[in-house]
């Protein structure tokens, strides 16, 4: 565990009960949003490379040109 997890764990021991609660609550809800965006992530890397392959097929053929959105 980090020197600063362990500070913080030390501050929430000194909170009243319903504080703690609501704390570990917001961690373990940050720690599973975290799982899902990682899992999202890993499984979306296929897609995500057929995608920048297609877009690199239509520039190369002319159907879309490279821009910002200055050029719109």
């Amino acid at each position: 565990m980090t020197q600063l997890l362990e500070e913080a764990i030390e501050k929430v021991r000194e909170l009243p009960e319903a504080a703690q609660n609501l704390i570990a609550s917001l961690i373990l809800e940050e720690i599973d949003d975290e799982q899902r965006w990682d899992e999202a992530f890993a499984n979306s890397q296929d897609k995500l490379a057929e995608l920048a392959a297609k877009v690199r097929a239509d520039l190369k053929v002319g159907r879309i040109r490279d821009g910002g959105f200055g050029d719109l």
